[in-house]
């Protein structure tokens, strides 16, 4: 199994791949080949990392291979996990990028030669998670640019569940494991809206459990939208190691079948279910019969409330989605 692997050479990547090379991560026991993709100033650095992987000796691993070249590094791949992006508040091209309409350009154009070697060049089952910022937008540029419809174009959104899975396991004294059907709507922003009336712990409803929507609309709500800016205001970086755990959950997701009754997050194309603009990328409760096949669950009840935040967050990604229109 070929698993491609963009900006490896970064945070994120050096706890993603070990993770990756965890056994019972992918759905059969077929042993992976890795190809570490960097851009080629950062060629160096990924040297090192190899170097490391490869005393490692991960019996789950075939082979690691190098690339500076996504055309080259993606041909026959089974999974190709973009985690690559330039972030905001980088200097490029001698000015500093603050503004989300910068950063969508910039990365926009990435993504669209990443999306054009995939479609031509991958498996045409191939898996695709996008784990860079701003990561529903770059995923639909990919998806568009890639011009096949076989294959599978997610983005992360699964951070945003953990993250609202720990905070409410904090909230009501209890292990993470025994919270199940929460859900993450929308885009991978301060807009995304994490559903917890459809949530269950226990067997019971878990927004019933809480009983204080003050707390869950007042401290909850602004936590998980705010979590990756509070993260950096910590530790001076954005998330790495909690982001990769969780684009390691997605892909072992998206490879098992959904445990019964539960389901997962990521982001996928709307076809408009639950009040989502259609034709863009957004986080919905998806369900897994395994080997990449999966679809949205359509058995949640929104409120008013739920809905209202629900068209917030659609109303940004079809902002989004116009700013990048010409990459489309």
């Amino acid at each position: 199994m070929k698993i491609v692997i963009t900006g490896a050479a970064g945070q994120i990547s050096y706890s993603l791949i070990p993770f990756l090379c965890e056994r019972g991560v992918f759905s059969n026991d077929e042993k992976l080949d890795l190809a570490l993709v960097e851009i080629p100033p950062a060629m160096n650095k990924l040297e090192g990392f190899v170097k490391e992987l490869e005393d490692s000796a991960y019996s789950t691993v075939n082979s690691i291979t190098t690339f500076d070249n996504i055309n080259d590094a993606v041909e026959e791949a089974d999974w190709c996990l973009l985690v690559g992006s330039i972030p905001r508040g980088i200097v490029f091209k001698g000015k500093e990028i603050k503004e989300r309409a910068d950063l969508l350009q910039i990365n926009g154009n990435i993504f669209t030669e990443q999306g054009k070697a995939i479609g031509s060049k991958a498996k045409s089952n191939c898996k695709v998670l996008v784990v860079g910022n701003p990561a529903n937008t770059n995923a639909l540029i990919g998806q568009k640019n890639s011009n096949n419809p076989n294959q599978l174009w997610m983005a992360m959104t699964m951070l945003d569940a953990l993250r609202a899975k720990a905070q409410v396991a904090k909230k009501i004294n209890c292990h993470v494991d025994e919270i199940y059907r929460l859900a993450i709507f929308g885009n991978h922003s301060p807009t995304m809206f994490p559903d917890l009336e459809n949530a269950n712990f226990g067997g019971k409803n878990l927004y019933s459990k809480i009983g204080d929507k003050s707390w869950v609309e007042n401290e909850f709500l602004p936590r998980i939208q705010q979590r990756g800016a509070e993260i950096i205001q910590a530790r001076g970086a954005s998330s790495a190691s909690s982001a990769a755990r969780a684009a390691c959950d997605t892909v072992k997701n998206v490879e098992n079948s959904t445990r019964s009754g539960d389901i997962f997050n990521a982001a996928i194309i709307s076809d408009g279910s639950y009040g989502v603009a259609e034709g863009v990328f957004s986080g919905f409760p998806l369900i897994s019969e395994g080997n990449g096949i999966i679809h949205i669950a359509r058995d949640f009840n929104l409120s008013e409330f739920a809905k209202s935040k629900i068209k917030i967050t659609s109303n940004e990604l079809l902002e989004e989605r116009e700013l990048v229109r010409d990459l489309l």
